[in-house]
């Protein structure tokens, strides 16, 4: 028997959203790592990590340069930034200023915070996104490798309230404080992946923008929703209020893949979270994401994955044997 759905929402009675969807599926969890406070002059340079990182100005501003641009970006109180590509990156009251290196402030155990001068100027803090090694590509591969959302912004109040409420939360110490971070820091971070869809800036293809185009979004929902179900074009063109032909391409070109394309491969990530997860007979699996055989699945599985379904199973399984698949719902 199939241990637990595998549809993520969180009640059968909620309309499927499908960046929370695929956020759950590749198990997102942002966490607020440290910051700093300063005064006078000063510059830190942060080493590239193969981590997606962001960080927020509350207080003050600063100048941050990326490793490969030529020069320095502004960022005022209530600014934020994401990088998710492994770039060194430096913070500084001045262009001119040599970085000392941030290994140096934050040396020594478990040390998350540091005052450089008095201290009473600047204030910064910063985190990284972790995900589940096997799913997190789908939302490492459709980031794009910066994002600066400024607090002149149309979502500058969301985010105003959030870096309050977590500087309090670490200056008050009180019952609960972890959790209330740690909510307040996700919270954080799916403001940031928001305020970008509402930019327009031009995103990598792949699901993430799809998500963003409102007719391209009810479609998406239709998927979520029912994956098992043979969705046909005509139908979620039909959804998205397009005819056949322009969804077609829409989809195509916004999301990367063909609408049926995508709808196979959510099912593959759907398949691989069972077989990983799971202790269902991969007949039972195969039915569960709407294929009537097991040697149809399998087929399907192989030729998005590169393994078959038990071969899957027993590498994530196996100590020290990642499955790796290659990146999925995304532009090829």
């Amino acid at each position: 028997m199939i241990d637990h759905p595998l549809y993520l929402s969180d009640s059968p009675d909620m309309d499927i959203d499908p960046v929370s969807d695929i956020l759950r599926l590749a198990n997102v969890k942002a966490l607020l790592t440290g910051g700093f406070t300063a005064g006078g002059r000063w510059a830190i340079g942060f080493p590239a990590k193969d981590k997606i990182k962001f960080f927020a100005v509350v207080k003050g501003c600063c100048w941050v340069g990326l490793e490969g641009d030529s020069g320095m970006t502004r960022f005022e109180a209530g600014d934020v930034g994401l990088l998710a590509v492994p770039r060194s990156f430096v913070l500084a009251s001045d262009p001119d200023v040599d970085p000392v290196d941030a290994m140096s402030l934050f040396s020594g155990a478990a040390r998350t915070t540091a005052t450089i001068g008095a201290g009473d100027e600047f204030e910064h803090i910063g985190g990284h996104v972790e995900f589940d090694p096997a799913s997190g590509r789908l939302l490492a591969d459709v980031l794009p490798p910066w994002i600066h959302i400024r607090a002149s912004s149309p979502q500058a109040m969301n985010f105003r309230w959030l870096l309050e409420r977590l500087v309090d939360e670490r200056a008050a110490g009180l019952p609960g404080t972890q959790l209330a971070s740690a909510q307040l820091t996700q919270l954080l971070f799916i403001q940031i992946l928001r305020a970008h869809l509402e930019t327009g800036e031009v995103m990598p293809a792949g699901w993430l923008r799809a998500a963003g185009d409102p007719h391209l979004a009810a479609a998406l929902r239709l998927m979520h929703g029912d994956p098992a179900r043979p969705w046909n074009l005509n139908e979620l063109a039909s959804a998205a209020a397009m005819s056949r032909t322009t969804f077609a391409d829409r989809f195509r070109q916004i999301a990367g893949v063909a609408p049926l394309t995508y709808l196979t491969e959510w099912r593959m990530r759907l398949a691989e979270r069972a077989l990983r997860e799971q202790s269902a007979p991969v007949a039972e699996v195969a039915r569960s994401i709407g294929y009537g055989s097991e040697s149809a699945f399998s087929n399907a599985f192989k030729r998005v994955t590169g393994r078959s379904p038990k071969a899957y199973r027993n590498a994530a399984r196996t100590p020290g044997l990642q499955a790796r698949h290659p990146s999925v719902i995304s532009a090829r």
